[in-house]
């Protein structure tokens, strides 16, 4: 089964925009509950907290169908992965309320940027000049989105830049976990410490929902947790090398959203910085398939 999903491109490529388009739905619903949807604006505490309880409830429901040989985890690893990842996606609702989605959409994008950076001290890499570049372009991609000296400047926008910190934080310590654990063992375990990180803050903050802002908070983490399976399937289904560019449309998919929806239509700067960052984003990533396929070759 696992050979005949890698044979198949065109799913690869399917699954992975539908993953795309959801993970831009989860962005668009968090600012929706964060501006005022169907009652007073949840705190971005909050709005996390939803999202990890329901992904959590979304797994435990198909569970007994996957049927999972759990083996015994790397529990501070996991503790890390979850707080970084908690804290990214937090942050991440805290900005999408303030700025543009696509704008924090495109910020995001750095993690796997700032993911090498740390990989440095972290893991003991070596960074070549393409890397290098591949980091000074994406750098230089979200001077231009932030606007840093000018009227323009948005600090809301330094919340998403921080949550691509974090993200890029809890990148390595995917890196270190899928190469001992599953990748469902470590969607449940991920979901379920976050789920106790997230309810824990959002305690000091909690305000009762509408019932429209618990459906909008069901949708976020069922959302969720549905983008993270099509993301896993996708990348089985194809190699990484085809299968990675594709995930960049989320930043179309969040666009259209933010259109579609706020009436929010992105400036030339928005949309150069954008690019800038795809850019330098899409060259690492290159790089690190090259890299992949010299490992297979020796092997």
């Amino acid at each position: 089964m696992f050979l005949a999903a890698k044979s198949n491109p065109l799913r690869s490529a399917l699954m992975m925009l539908a993953a795309c388009a959801l993970i831009a739905a989860t962005t668009l619903l968090a600012k929706g509950l964060g501006t005022g949807f169907e009652g007073p604006p949840l705190h971005p505490l909050q709005i996390s907290a939803g999202r990890f309880i329901f992904a959590l409830l979304g797994l435990m429901i198909f569970l007994p169908i996957l049927r999972p040989n759990f083996q015994k985890p790397a529990i501070k690893l996991h503790i890390g992965r979850s707080f970084f990842g908690w804290a990214g996606v937090t942050l991440m609702f805290a900005a999408v309320a303030r700025i543009p989605v696509s704008d924090a959409t495109a910020i995001s994008f750095l993690n796997p940027i700032f993911g090498m950076l740390l990989a440095i001290p972290l893991l003991g890499e070596r960074v070549g000049p393409i890397r290098w570049l591949a980091v000074a372009i994406a750098l230089i991609g979200a001077l231009v989105l932030l606007r840093p000296g000018t009227s323009a400047f948005e600090p809301a926008a330094l919340i998403a830049l921080l949550a691509a910190l974090f993200m890029g934080m809890e990148v390595i310590l995917i890196k270190k976990l899928t190469g001992r654990e599953a990748p469902v063992q470590i969607l449940v375990i991920n979901n379920s410490i976050g789920a106790v990180i997230a309810c824990t803050a959002a305690s000091f903050v909690w305000m009762p929902p509408s019932l429209g802002q618990w459906a909008a908070l069901a949708a976020i983490g069922l959302v969720m947790v549905s983008a993270q399976a099509l993301y896993i399937q996708s990348m089985r289904s194809g190699e990484a090398s085809f299968a990675l560019p594709f995930s960049y449309s989320t930043l179309v998919f969040a666009t259209l959203y933010d259109f579609w929806i706020f009436d929010v239509a992105p400036g030339w700067v928005s949309i150069l910085g954008g690019l800038i960052i795809l850019s330098g984003a899409l060259l690492l990533g290159w790089r690190e398939v090259l890299q992949e396929r010299r490992r297979a070759e020796k092997v």
